[in-house]
């Protein structure tokens, strides 16, 4: 299959959120934009960190992880987002870096067998985010109960397996258009883990119901992936018929909300279903509160 920019955000709206200081510390304060661990250089990806401007040192801080999608990168994928704002507002560390280069100049991560090494490069990005779990955790006061991955299509995918592979440290992920490995034996973390899946059904990308892309291996559907997390974290039940207005593009309060009963301590398990939403949905400025909302209810366990 040609190799197609499907993932690229550009030309996503959304409003910028207003340039922030980090906070003063004993070298001074530090610029939003600024890449603050180029020094450090682990494995040589640097990678950006928003420091809010309410960050004490010494308080247990939430870290939030943001994962681009195919072609884009930590920068793109924020202005579409807008979680920094949220960052500012209620206190947690925001990394937004970018997946390794791929042979048609794109950024990527190679999330699972389904999206998106293309080249077969077999980057280890898993060991790279746990590197840069362990950087941010080093120079600042990590919550080590509230490490969260937020993803958009490759970086929905990249988010999962990070969930999968490192359940003993990440609470809770959140991702649009992008699943969980197809065989459910291939996730196996350590302890339950909450999960919000977001799947547009008008998605012509990464199919609501399950595919493949780039000739690459099937991805479930979103259905498939609930139940996929809702028996790892031992859930017993569902419940339904809360919705959300996540898409500006839709009519009225389009996403319908799925939710796991009965789950294990830690596990939390939700399908956001926009009905006609596409790849890429118009996403009303309450996306980001309300996937920080979903994220900071469900840190690990006591």
């Amino acid at each position: 299959m040609k190799r197609a920019l499907i993932f690229v955000l550009a030309a996503c709206g959304g409003g910028g959120g207003g340039t922030v200081d980090g906070p003063a510390t004993a070298d001074g304060p530090r610029p939003i934009d600024a890449q603050v661990f180029d020094a450090f250089d682990i494995t040589a990806r640097p990678y950006p960190l928003f420091v809010p401007s309410g960050y004490v040192e010494g308080t247990p801080t939430p870290l939030v992880i943001l994962l681009h999608g195919y072609g884009a990168d930590g920068a793109t994928q924020e202005s579409y987002f807008q979680l920094q704002p949220i960052a500012e507002a209620n206190t947690f560390l925001y990394a937004t870096p970018s997946g390794t280069l791929d042979g048609a100049g794109n950024h990527y991560w190679n999330a699972t067998d389904a999206c998106c090494d293309l080249d077969d490069l077999n980057v280890d990005d898993v060991t790279y985010l746990r590197a840069l779990i362990d950087d941010v955790a080093a120079h600042y006061t990590v919550d080590p109960r509230r490490i969260y991955f937020v993803g958009h299509s490759n970086g929905g995918f990249m988010s999962h397996r990070m969930a999968c592979e490192l359940g003993d440290r990440v609470a809770a992920i959140v991702a649009l258009a992008g699943t969980v490995w197809a065989d459910p034996a291939l996730c196996t973390p350590a302890a339950p883990v909450a999960v919000a899946q977001v799947h547009g059904t008008a998605d012509s990308v990464i199919n609501y119901g399950g595919g493949s892309v780039f000739g690459q291996a099937p991805y479930p559907g979103a259905m498939a992936t609930f139940t996929t997390w809702s028996t790892i974290d031992g859930c017993t039940g569902t419940s339904s018929g809360d919705t959300y207005d996540l898409d500006s593009g839709l009519p009225g309060a389009e996403t319908d909300i799925l939710r796991a009963t009965g789950c294990a301590a830690g596990g939390a398990v939700e399908l956001w279903t926009i009905n006609g939403g596409s790849h890429i949905p118009n996403l009303q400025p309450i996306w980001a509160q309300t996937v920080w909302d979903f994220l900071s209810s469900h840190p690990k366990p006591q």
